[in-house]
């Protein structure tokens, strides 16, 4: 692992001590720099869950990923600088509140003092890292999110506008391995049944909200809404992704 390459990527300059801040920073400043993105799927080319792979790709090559490639290679960053973190199964909630099958996601288990719940691959959903013993609410700007206990499962909950509470995701917190999401990460990129083989997205966090390409829309949030605009075509599309994401995929 080259720390310093993955550190310059992210454009982190804070703190190397393996601190709850500095954990705090480096999801933040990761969320901000490398997007959630399936183009892989969309250009024929394979996702290969190893850290010297992820690595070319996200850092040598200055692209993103889903969930297994993002959250993968930032577990190995975490451990380089001296912590100790898990990868954990995850299954994703759909529209009507039912979960996915195990290995669906992967996110991530730190423990120092405190145990907590980091998570750079996931797309729009909390910026910072989550307490995970927590049992109240954990606020974050505009948004709150809490973590209950259901059965066997740990359940990831966020506020919605209205005030209701909607599930995001379930997890156990048995520590896994790449092998273990191997089956997951195939049929997501290629099965039709598949929302990542549906259609292609790029999307990344920025400081006041969120810049997206799905399919052939971009779609910008900030404090003053939503505001989204149709692609003019293959040109403009590709121009899109160097501009907003750094990524060239010629």
């Amino acid at each position: 692992m080259d720390t310093k390459a993955y550190l310059e990527r992210i454009n982190y300059h804070g703190s190397l001590r393996p601190t709850a801040e500095t954990l705090r920073e480096l999801q933040v400043a990761h969320l901000l720099t490398v997007p959630f993105e399936n183009l892989s799927i969309h250009s024929g080319e394979p996702i290969i869950l190893e850290d010297e792979a992820l690595f070319d790709k996200i850092v040598g090559r200055r692209r993103g990923g889903f969930c297994y490639e993002l959250n993968g290679l930032f577990a190995a960053l975490l451990r380089s600088l001296g912590f100790k973190v898990e990868m954990i199964s995850a299954g994703v909630a759909n529209a009507e509140g039912e979960f996915g099958p195990d290995f669906d996601h992967m996110t991530l288990l730190v423990t120092l003092d405190e145990r907590w719940l980091a998570d750079v691959g996931f797309g729009d959903s909390f910026l910072a890292p989550l307490l995970l013993d927590e049992q109240g609410i954990q606020v974050q700007g505009e948004r709150a999110y809490r973590i209950v206990t259901e059965d066997n499962y740990r359940v990831l909950m966020q506020r919605e506008s209205e005030g209701d509470w909607k599930a995001q995701y379930r997890f156990t917190l048995q520590p896994r391995v790449f092998a273990d999401y191997a089956e997951m990460c195939h049929y997501h990129q290629t099965s039709p049944d598949s929302h990542f083989t549906r259609a292609p997205v790029c999307t990344r966090a920025t400081p006041d909200g969120r810049v997206t390409l799905s399919g052939m829309r971009l779609i910008t949030t900030s404090p003053g809404g939503r505001h989204e605009d149709a692609v003019a075509g293959n040109d403009s599309y590709a121009q899109l992704l160097r501009d907003h994401f750094g990524i060239d995929m010629e």
